[in-house]
């Protein structure tokens, strides 16, 4: 029978094994970009241009994502029970007490971000304040501070300078007219050569499908946890299925930020299927409920 232990450490040995495949990929990818137009050179400028770049992601992109989302800092005076609640949950899981917002929306929602413990902000919409019991808002902000206890934000940037890399030079490859003109082209032949096309249009689908598999996995593995700390699987299971039956809409939600939050804040825009569920970032609330459900402490 699957515990709270179990789950979670199931979660993170298949988070670490589609790390490990990503980094094949890119190894991959990398090797015959620079095999194929024989310049090592572009594969270096294109590593150092992807790493920059997200470099730079990871320093700002929690005020990014905060103005995006129009939310509003709060302080203890302005909502003391949210205050004393996340304090407590802090404590227990061994955190600092991180910077907390809130959203003016009415869907029921939340998210975590920061680029580390010591530098996070939860925030939470105000409709998820109004619909949500204590035991299952307790829930929702265990889970958000088990995605800043296990550095979700670090992994979420690595996969990110992972992405770009991969995006980058299959960009590059696809639009160096000159591949083929190369003096030396009869090292390459004609089949390695549309195999290379192929790998470099396919590339950036499979590192998407790969990191999105990695964002659903962190969430069934911030679900293990936020259960773990409140040792009440049921609060949380709770509160998904409140969130995710709640019809409102949020302005404020966009595709680029939309894995962020603990459910897909995107109302009516879900695809169903095998196919679709490859591409979500989030896994199935019926499956996550499940999930929880069957944890026993």
């Amino acid at each position: 029978m699957a515990t709270l232990y179990t789950q979670a450490a199931s979660n993170t040995r298949r988070t670490w094994i589609y790390l490990t495949g990503f980094f094949g990929v890119v190894i991959f990818i990398g090797w015959l970009a620079a095999y194929l137009m024989n310049d090592q050179t572009i594969l270096y400028l294109a590593v150092i241009l992807a790493v920059s770049q997200s470099f730079a992601a990871y320093w700002f992109s929690d005020k990014i994502v905060l103005s995006m989302a129009n939310a509003r800092s709060i302080e203890q005076k302005d909502n003391p029970q949210l205050y004393r609640l996340v304090e407590n949950l802090c404590i227990a899981a061994g955190l600092p007490l991180p910077k907390i917002y809130i959203i003016n929306e009415s869907q029921p929602n939340a998210f975590a971000t920061g680029r580390d413990k010591n530098h996070a902000v939860v925030a939470v919409t105000s409709g998820l304040l109004e619909r949500l019991e204590k035991t299952e808002l307790e829930g929702v902000i265990a889970h958000e501070l088990s995605h800043i206890g296990n550095r979700d934000m670090f992994l979420g940037t690595v996969v990110v300078v992972l992405v770009g890399v991969i995006s980058i030079l299959s960009n590059m490859f696809l639009r160096a007219g000159s591949l083929g003109q190369k003096k030396d082209n009869d090292r390459i032949s004609g089949i390695l050569f549309i195999l290379g096309i192929v790998a470099m249009i396919l590339a950036p689908i499979i590192a998407q499908i790969i990191q999105l598999a990695i964002s659903r996995k962190r969430e069934f593995l911030a679900d293990a946890d936020g259960a773990l700390l409140t040792r009440y699987p049921e609060g949380l299971a709770r509160a998904l299925q409140k969130i995710s039956s709640d019809p409102s809409p949020m302005e404020s939600a966009h595709n680029t930020t939309a894995h962020l939050y603990i459910a897909n804040p995107l109302r009516g825009k879900q695809l169903n299927g095998w196919i679709a569920k490859l591409f979500s970032t989030h896994p199935p609330i019926e499956e996550r409920v499940k999930a929880l459900m069957e944890l026993s402490v």
